[in-house]
């Protein structure tokens, strides 16, 4: 009777009760209606369990330093020197969006905190140049899901702390194609661009005011390398990192650019905090919801379903990036990543498939579900920053949609793209 959890917690979805209650109402009545119920007390103990992690800590303080900067005015720095290299592109304000996504993904690792931050400012300045809001807010939404693949990523930590990986490997082997995200993505604004005749967002820089704009935009760039280069040279652990990041965000918003006013951080902790909150109630419901994965035996029932489809890893890659894609439309990226992962990773591990590739290859499917309709996260903030409806959003993220799966599926049959920085660096074999 257990097997029925997934049709049940999916139906509470579609009813909209919030996934958190979803992923534990679900599981709560079947066990209960089963006659179980020693284990429902196991179940919302795991809730805390779930939480109870190092290594989760991460997260909230990668949260809080996005916040940190974002509110000491390094998000507008990053913008500026955006607009300085590729603004006087034809749909210059467009690649700035991108590019700016690219570079704030190595600060915050989160889609939310790209698509408020740079929406709220980048949307209205579009609209003025003659974009429709809907286009701003389509681009705005694709772009914002790099965030969670360039390092720092808050997703990958999750996978990393389900599936027992290196965390230094999953960030090393997400830096080629969160590149290849954005630039697909520009390309196909280019595309765009000549098509509709978009305007121009500025005049030609000089070298020297695209120096200026590099100075003003290298402490908040520097973020990435100390959080990097500290793991990596094993100066400290991805959960540390974080917090280096949180004290580099807080001196230099105070104390060097002089742009976050002691009396702005209550409201800043406030917000990191909220969103935290969110993040790891759901990964701790999700690791709870994952106890009754293990006793339903779905993943023996769906490992031999999977493996009477084909015994050829490249048709089982394909099929389940078709049902990874899906899952993404309904289902955020981190509590998908905790229900499947344990159940996929090991079946493609024993067919050949190197662990930290499949990572990426869940990782990044799921990252873009982010941007997927009918549920995707980052499409509703976007409507909240933009005004506009969610379906008309919806339609206007295609063409960038199909770039991201074009991306997907080079990642997926061709490993040396993400595998290549960590083989070369000693994190993979």
């Amino acid at each position: 009777m257990l097997i029925w959890f997934l049709p049940v917690f999916l139906v509470f979805l579609t009813i909209g009760l919030p996934v958190f209650f979803g992923l534990l109402a679900a599981p709560g009545i079947l066990l209960w209606l089963n006659g179980q119920e020693r284990d429902i007390t196991l179940l919302y103990r795991n809730v805390y369990n779930g939480m109870d992690s190092f290594p989760l800590m991460a997260i909230p303080f990668f949260m809080l330093a996005g916040e940190l900067m974002n509110k000491g005015g390094i998000t507008l720095r990053l913008v500026e020197f955006s607009q300085a290299l590729m603004g006087h592109l034809r749909g210059g304000l467009a690649h700035v969006n991108v590019l700016s996504s690219m570079l704030f993904a190595g600060l915050s690792g989160s889609a939310v905190a790209d698509t408020s931050a740079l929406g709220s400012m980048l949307i209205p300045a579009m609209e003025k140049q003659g974009y429709t809001r809907k286009f701003a807010a389509a681009i705005t939404a694709a772009s914002s899901v790099i965030g969670p693949i360039i390092p720092p990523s808050g997703i990958m930590i999750i996978y990393a702390y389900v599936m027992g990986e290196s965390v230094a490997a999953l960030f090393l082997a997400g830096i080629v194609p969160g590149v290849m995200v954005g630039v697909g993505l520009m390309v196909m604004v280019k595309i765009l661009a000549d098509r509709y005749d978009f305007p121009v967002a500025s005049r030609k820089h000089s070298w020297k005011e695209r120096g200026q704009a590099s100075l003003k935009a290298f402490f908040p760039l520097l973020t990435p390398v100390i959080i990097l280069g500290g793991i990596l040279g094993g100066v400290f652990t991805p959960t540390e990192a974080a917090a280096v990041a949180v004290a580099y965000a807080l001196i230099i918003g105070v104390f060097v650019l002089k742009t976050l006013k002691p009396g702005e951080i209550p409201d800043v902790l406030n917000r990191a905090g909220i969103t935290s909150a969110v993040v790891l109630l759901l990964v701790g419901a999700a690791m709870a919801f994952k106890t009754v994965v293990s006793l339903s035996y779905a993943p023996q029932i769906l490992a031999d379903f999977i493996l009477s489809l084909s015994d050829n890893p490249l048709i089982l890659l394909f099929l389940i990036n078709l049902l990874l894609f899906v899952v993404g439309m309904f289902l955020d990226a981190g509590p998908a990543i905790i229900i499947l992962g344990p159940i996929l990773g090991p079946i493609f591990t024993d067919l050949g498939v190197d662990p930290i590739h499949f990572a990426i290859i869940m990782s990044v499917n799921l990252t873009i579900g982010l941007a997927t309709p009918p549920m995707g996260l980052v499409l509703f903030v976007a409507a909240s920053v933009s005004r506009e409806k969610v379906e008309t959003i919806a339609k206007a993220i295609l063409p960038f949609l199909a770039v991201e799966i074009a991306v997907i599926f080079l990642i997926t049959y061709f490993p040396a793209v993400s595998m290549t920085i960590p083989r070369l660096t000693g994190f993979a074999d």
